[in-house]
């Protein structure tokens, strides 16, 4: 009860000083920027300086069990001896008798004792088994409801529609959407716009179905998204975010991620759909390349190409593009929108962009205020109306022309 306690909490400790220690190599760039270096190192010695004595208290418990049963059988040899000796003295038992007593004894004791050292080992394994099952006892991300419905490959016809919705992030009380409603045709494109904060990533995190809606339903085709198979429902969509993560491998493994059947072939053409296929053609192994752990080796630009390659291969019915081209030098961009328009094409897509010269072919844009929707048009018909767009359009031009 004392010793298996102490081992979670040096479990506890030591997978806090593995993510911390994990996420300063993953960040060394900004603590070399910033000199925190010594200070990183002072706050590891510490951290591991209190699981150190943590272990050393827990192995002085369990040497204090092992010691207590090493001494109990010559312990109780001895007062065997004792007293058996004083009965053969008596007459009362045979010096036989008391041989067979002492064999009897160490073939109880031997085994009670090794049992005994035991179990600090033991206790240690269950309190990793206790960790495993804490993990076991999370619940499901979006589980499914019973009987929900498998979606087969081609049966999607990509209607989305977004029906009251409001949603406040769990822990919360803050409404970070408002009343959404909106009607998604297959195959349209709707860009969200607004400032940062206003609910545009939220948005599309509901219709990905990271989070369920706290009021209203998100419907796909006008079935609700709760009764799909939430993982039938994610392989239909292809999203693209601001933040790319890559796995550390090839480059084809990155972009046949979604579709590990793929052909060299797809890969290739995904890479070319998405304007990466010149610099990977460039690199010493070509698609066999070793990008590193999340693409390390690669620009930050290259890392996006990859990710919209990726998107691009799974063929999804639903395209998700938050910031996709925010990394992008001009030229690169021009190349990928070029390629987008294409791709877009008869696939309902949702594109989040700050840069509002990107997204004016889309079929409809979404001005997000304050997590409501503040107007809904296409650019002419918003440009026209003087409203919210529209000073934001005039207020990049603004920047653009006051820049270098």
């Amino acid at each position: 009860r004392r010793i298996r306690p102490i081992f979670r909490e040096v479990r506890k400790k030591r997978q806090q000083i593995d993510s911390e220690t994990t996420e300063v190599f993953g960040g060394m760039r900004v603590v070399r920027a910033f000199g925190r270096q010594k200070s990183e190192s002072v706050r590891f010695m510490g951290e591991n300086h209190m699981m150190i004595r943590l272990e050393l208290f827990v192995w002085m418990l369990s040497r204090s069990i092992e010691l207590i049963w090493e001494l109990l059988l010559p312990l109780a040899s001895v007062v065997l001896l004792y007293y058996g000796g004083l009965q053969v003295l008596d007459g009362t038992i045979s010096l036989g008798d008391l041989t067979m007593f002492l064999v009897y004894l160490a073939m109880l004791l031997e085994p009670m004792a090794v049992l005994a050292t035991s179990v600090t080992q033991f206790q240690n394994n269950l309190s990793g088994f206790d960790r495993v099952l804490d993990l076991l006892a999370e619940p499901r991300e979006m589980a499914d409801r019973e009987g929900a419905r498998k979606l087969k490959k081609g049966e999607v016809e990509g209607r989305i529609s977004l029906e009251g919705v409001g949603f406040a992030y769990p822990g919360t009380d803050r409404m970070v959407l408002r009343d959404i409603d909106l009607e998604v045709e297959p195959g349209e494109t709707i860009a969200l716009v607004g400032r940062s904060g206003s609910g545009k990533t939220t948005l599309c995190n509901l219709i990905a179905r990271f989070y369920d809606p706290t009021r209203g339903v998100v419907r796909l085709d006008g079935e609700p998204l709760p009764e799909i198979d939430v993982e039938s429902y994610r392989r239909t969509l292809g999203i693209v975010e601001q933040e790319v993560f890559l796995f550390d491998g090839t480059i084809a493994e990155n972009i046949s991620y979604g579709d590990r059947s793929a052909s060299l072939g797809r890969i290739i053409q995904a890479a070319e759909a998405a304007n990466a296929a010149e610099f990977i053609d460039r690199l010493p192994d070509g698609y066999d390349t070793f990008i590193g752990e999340r693409g390390v080796r690669l620009s930050g630009g290259q890392r996006q190409r990859l990710a919209i390659a990726r998107a691009v291969l799974a063929d999804p019915r639903i395209f998700i593009l938050d910031e996709a081209t925010s990394n992008l030098d001009s030229e690169s961009e021009r190349l990928i929108q070029q390629s987008l328009g294409n791709l877009l094409h008869g696939r309902t897509s949702f594109v989040i962009a700050h840069r509002l010269s990107t997204i004016r072919h889309a079929d409809r844009i979404l001005v997000l205020a304050d997590g409501a929707i503040a107007e809904i048009g296409a650019h002419d018909d918003l440009m026209a109306s003087d409203g919210p767009y529209r000073d934001m359009v005039e207020l990049q031009r603004l920047g653009s022309d006051d820049g270098p």
